[in-house]
């Protein structure tokens, strides 16, 4: 049997807010409406400040329950993406993800399978839990956009 890394634990920090940051109140609002959907998607080119711009607003909305994961090249092996996923949600629940973690250990477990085991702990959340995937674009992993498109297709309403 073959032993999982180790989570890289720093990979699951919120940045922390720069001093002298400039506000951006209208792009703050904007992700407050996107937390009534299912997914928003931060775009911009390489250094316009998303990662900014979400870690400020994250700070500024206390009341939400937020994880967060840092993706890097990496993390285009599926099993080893599946774990962070689940490291980060459970920084906000920390036993979120305690089935689909030992699902993950079976070799033979459909990604399917994993990611429906994690979707039934996540319905039975009782409240709100934005999971920010911070540069999702350096990940090309066929396998892991299915388990993503699955996820977000049955995603629980307090999901974001």
């Amino acid at each position: 049997m073959v032993m999982p890394s180790p989570i890289l634990e720093t990979k699951l920090y919120v940045p922390r807010q720069r001093r002298g940051l400039v506000t951006r109140p209208r792009l703050s609002e904007r992700l407050n409406r996107g937390g009534e959907s299912k997914l928003t998607l931060v775009s911009a080119p390489a250094g316009f400040g998303k990662t900014t711009l979400v870690a400020d607003w994250l700070a500024t909305t206390p009341e939400k329950a937020t994880t967060w994961l840092s993706l890097d090249p990496n993390d285009n092996l599926t099993a080893s993406f599946w774990r962070y996923v689940i490291a980060a949600l459970r920084t906000a629940v920390p036993d979120v993800g305690a089935t689909a973690l030992s699902l993950l250990e079976s070799p033979k477990e459909p990604i399917a399978a994993v990611v429906a085991t994690l979707l039934n702990e996540l319905s039975a959340l009782p409240n709100d839990l934005v999971l920010v995937l911070d540069d999702y674009h350096v990940v090309d992993a066929h396998e892991i956009h299915e388990g993503m498109a699955f996820l977000l297709d049955h995603l629980p309403p307090q999901i974001h």
